[in-house]
């Protein structure tokens, strides 16, 4: 049985018009074409383009214009259906993915790398932000869990979770990256995959307290020089942060993107140490302890430590992620279609850098002989993600697409070269080198090195 209201008795005469009546619409939609493609000439750069074609899709009758749609002759659902909202069934390839090449021996010890090449903003939805597990997500009742915080303090202390939101909070927008970012490509591409390659990092806004606040209170001890941070889950992880850093900006967020942390980021507590090794974010976090000496923890021992090339030392405690970044669109997922000769295209990518904010970003269509600076877009925030865009004129022609990041700390992305002769090609931690894209003239995108 079909219900029908006045509204629907008008759409479904005008779905079942006379001949002439279909063809008046029809030209009326042509018109409608032109004179939007007019209109867009006068206001854009990307104006040949789109005005040519608009004016060639008005010689021929689109029916995803001139028929009505299914969705538009009966009523949606009701807003009872998804009581928390979902993504549109069309984006069902956005997704985290995981390989198990970047995983310990199973699935609890692994990472899902984040779809960076789909992201929007600089903002990483809580769905798709990036997972790095040592042994699996635990189930926490916050009603239950407490944190400990002990050691060369005053006052040692333990927390609830509704004492510890009783501190004033603070909201702030940070990127987490993982150090084995692009860690696998020492020695050269081994993923034809941004999202594997570049993906082990997302961006967020992060609600809770900085560790100072709380500190204030408890008083410091003059000889606590090293923070150990413990998670509460099966693997118990440890790192060690120095004093310094905690006393400038880190927290102990609860909240992320105006929910919730997710059980995976950390329900209900995680670490937050902007800029540096996302390994130092502590999830589930359950223990502070503050001590003279670093604690030299399983992470920051057998892990989390490289080798130099010159005397095989390792080194150790070298936290924050360097300036970086990464050209998003195009890439082998966003490969160039439909391009001609002549017609504007935008290159668009992702800047980045845990010792400040991006001051500027270059772009190379030759692989790093010329460089022209390509202009930031939207906010530009200390330790986070920045987007970068330029214009490019495509003309049909292989290319060698590169970016290089500068911060205002003075730091500027090295050559693959320079950093080769620096730590060689054994390590897996702290990979900025240039990334570059070998771009066809056809539009398809390979993974490679610049080695010159």
């Amino acid at each position: 049985m079909t219900k029908m209201t006045k509204n629907s008795e008008s759409t479904q005469v005008s779905a079942t018009e006379t001949g002439e009546e279909l063809l008046n619409r029809r030209n009326f939609f042509r018109k409608a074409a032109a004179y939007s493609a007019g209109a867009v000439a006068a206001s854009t750069v990307l104006a040949p383009v789109v005005a040519d074609a608009a004016i060639r899709e008005s010689k021929e009758d689109d029916k995803n214009i001139v028929e009505e749609k299914p969705w538009a002759l009966e009523l949606g659902a009701p807003v009872t259906v998804n009581q928390y909202g979902q993504p549109s069934p069309y984006e069902h390839n956005v997704i985290r993915r995981v390989t198990d090449i970047l995983s310990s021996g199973n699935m609890q010890a692994s990472i899902a790398v984040t779809p960076i090449q789909d992201s929007c903003g600089i903002i990483t939805p809580n769905g798709l932000f990036f997972n790095r597990h040592h042994g699996g997500t635990p189930t926490i009742d916050p009603n239950q869990h407490r944190l400990m915080i002990h050691g060369l303090v005053e006052k040692p202390i333990v927390l609830t979770m509704d004492e510890l939101k009783k501190y004033p909070n603070v909201s702030r927008v940070h990127f987490i990256e993982c150090p084995a970012n692009g860690g696998p490509e020492w020695r050269g591409p081994q993923f034809n995959s941004i999202q594997f390659a570049k993906g082990f990092m997302s961006c967020a806004e992060w609600t809770g307290v900085y560790i100072k606040d709380i500190i204030k209170e408890l008083g410091l001890k003059k000889e606590a020089l090293w923070m150990l941070a413990e998670g509460g889950d099966n693997s118990h992880m440890g790192r060690t942060v120095p004093v310094d850093k905690v006393l400038d900006d880190a927290m102990i967020v609860w909240g992320q993107n105006g929910e919730a942390l997710r059980p995976e980021q950390g329900y209900p507590i995680r670490l937050l140490v902007p800029g540096w090794e996302g390994n130092l974010c502590v999830k589930w976090l359950a223990r502070l302890e503050f001590a003279k000496e670093p604690f030299y923890a399983k992470e920051e021992t057998a892990k989390y430590t490289a080798l130099t090339k010159t005397d095989g030392k390792a080194i150790q405690h070298f936290y924050a992620n360097e300036v970086n970044s990464v050209i998003t669109s195009p890439c082998p997922e966003k490969p160039w279609k439909d391009l001609k000769k002549g017609d504007m295209v935008e290159i668009e990518g992702l800047a980045w850098s845990g010792m400040g904010t991006i001051k500027g970003v270059d772009i190379s269509l030759d692989g790093g002989k010329n460089w022209e600076e390509a202009p930031l877009k939207g906010l530009v925030l200390e330790k986070s993600w920045t987007r970068f865009s330029y214009m490019y004129k495509y003309e049909g022609k292989d290319i060698l697409l590169s970016s290089r990041a500068r911060d205002d700390a003075g730091h500027i992305q090295p050559t693959v070269k320079q950093e080769r002769d620096t730590v060689g090609v054994e390590s897996v931690y702290h990979r900025n080198g240039i990334h570059t894209w070998a771009v066809s003239a056809n539009g398809e995108v390979t993974n490679v090195q610049i080695l010159s």
